[in-house]
């Protein structure tokens, strides 16, 4: 039975076929109340111009309503009110309040829709079989049907209460860490100007062809394991994830050494998994420009051309990731033929590997390796901030561009 509390005044039954919510319904039960407000109510109510509560609402990621249309509740007015005073009182300005309310919504947006997902999932996969003689539900679409998404939607509104404090606690978690982080790039660096970060990606080979041979459901399956074991060994050694693109993980770490340790497991992760198809990885290091939870710049840029280049469960990384792991235990470099990067120049990729038990350490005294370069098989590679130019289209060992 659903449990009531601060957000849960209860939600009708049908004793025929069970619960059974309209949207209305859940919304009431997880905002506490029902639409009762039109926009000049709650700019009047939270003494705001009609104005800013429309650029607050907008802020937040919703379209516009008309002036008649009643869509707000009370909890509309206290947010707003929050946020107008926090600017009455000198926190910030409004502009920046605003880029305050977006950074929120869009965050929780994405999160909202993932834990929707899982849940919709989870429940279909206990809702999977035959019962009383009546035909499963499809499993090869990853959209749930209407009776899972309303067993979802029910399940959601029952737990907010518990998940909302676990998504506080992880804010301010993550709030200390980037503060932490922030006023550890502020010092004074005498070799760097700028934040420095190990950009790296990992990158699904043979995605194309993976996705025309499953289904919907076998897809999502796909990309939430990598996505899980990605991040599982990225924060295991205190990286971090800056974003998924289907078939790809962007990560940043703070020096050279996690970083590697991050590409040689992932390569190793993914080759032992029985879902996943191989990953290659390519990691630079050098300044980046962090910006909107997003990192961009050149070395950004380099490291998914470097991506591009790797064969299957290999590692290449750049001169700085060489230089810095020169010394390091643990790995071994080898370099390979100098060459031209489209849009980056010219560049010895470094292919790297974890050392032999023999104790091996850092840069090899071999000559350059005799790989050439991966041409890659499937042209899915993601380039970060490049107008669009595929880093792997090139085929001369020379020049990739």
């Amino acid at each position: 039975m659903p449990r009531t509390g601060r957000h849960r005044p209860g939600m009708p039954v049908d004793p025929a076929v069970g619960f059974s919510p309209a949207a209305d319904d859940v919304e009431a039960r997880l905002l506490g109340q029902s639409r009762s407000m039109r926009p000049r109510d709650v700019s009047v109510k939270a003494s705001v111009s009609l104005r800013s509560a429309r650029k607050f609402w907008h802020a937040l990621g919703f379209p516009n309503v008309a002036e008649e249309d009643t869509v707000f509740t009370e909890a509309d007015v206290v947010a707003m009110r929050v946020m107008a005073g926090l600017v009455r009182e000198g926190a910030f300005d409004e502009p920046t309040a605003l880029a305050m309310t977006r950074a929120l919504a869009r965050t929780t947006d994405r999160l909202a829709v993932w834990q929707t997902q899982l849940m919709a999932e989870a429940m279909g996969e206990q809702q999977a079989g035959t019962v009383d003689g009546q035909a499963s539900p499809d499993t090869t679409r990853a959209l749930p049907d209407s009776a899972t998404a309303h067993a979802a939607a029910v399940k959601m509104a029952d737990i907010a209460d518990e998940l909302e404090p676990l998504l506080v606690y992880a804010w301010r978690r993550h709030l200390a860490a980037a503060i932490s982080r922030m006023v550890s790039d502020s010092e004074p660096n005498p070799e760097s100007s700028g934040v420095v970060r190990c950009v790296g990606f990992a990158d699904l080979v043979s995605f194309t062809h993976l996705v025309s041979r499953l289904s919907e459901r076998e897809l999502a399956r796909v990309v939430q394991r990598f996505e899980s074991l990605a991040s599982d060994v990225v924060t295991a050694h205190g990286g971090r994830v800056i974003k998924t693109v289907g078939d790809e993980v962007l990560f940043v770490a703070m020096s050279a050494a996690p970083a590697a340790a991050i590409a040689v497991d992932l390569v190793e992760a993914m080759a032992e998994d029985d879902v996943l198809p191989d990953v290659r990885v390519g990691i630079a290091s050098g300044q980046v420009v962090s910006r909107l939870g997003d990192v961009f710049g050149t070395t950004v840029n380099r490291a998914s051309r470097l991506t591009a280049l790797a064969r299957p469960r290999t590692v290449l990384v750049d001169d700085a990731m060489a230089a810095a792991l020169g010394s390091t235990s643990g790995f071994e470099m080898f370099p390979m033929w100098r060459r031209t990067l489209r849009g980056i120049g010219r560049v010895t990729p470094w292919s790297l590997r974890r050392a032999h038990p023999s104790g091996r350490r850092g840069v090899t005294a071999d000559g350059r390796a005799g790989d050439e370069g991966y041409d890659g098989d499937d042209g899915d590679h993601y380039d970060h901030g490049d107008g669009g130019d595929r880093a792997d289209d090139g085929k001369d060992q020379g020049d990739l561009g």
